[in-house]
């Protein structure tokens, strides 16, 4: 069995609102400079998500909406992964679409 871990390390100002955000990934030779990670967590003893929200001052609104609407579309791919729910994936996505146009992410 194999061990493997994913880094984060957050420069916070004096306020504690981040200023940067490094990742890196060892096993993978990745690493970089980000401005926003939302990290989800299961936590099955407390049967509730668990999360972590951060993201940088030097990140625009823009940038957050584009961010956001990535998010929620790459998670319904995740649950389909996970659940085979191809009906409520759909309406997610045709939902998140719409608002994909409303928020001015796509055309």
């Amino acid at each position: 069995m194999k061990t493997s871990e994913i880094n984060f390390t957050v420069t916070v100002d004096e306020n504690h609102l981040p200023t940067n955000i490094k990742w890196s990934a060892p096993d993978s030779g990745e690493s970089s400079e980000c401005k926003s990670v939302m990290i989800s967590l299961w936590d099955a003893k407390e049967n509730n998500t668990l999360r972590i929200d951060l993201w940088t001052k030097e990140m625009s609104i823009d940038e957050m909406k584009k961010f956001y609407h990535q998010n929620i579309m790459t998670l319904t791919d995740t649950y389909v992964r996970a659940t085979n729910d191809n009906t409520t994936a759909e309406a997610v996505r045709q939902f998140f679409q719409q608002m994909g146009k409303d928020l001015g992410v796509l055309k």
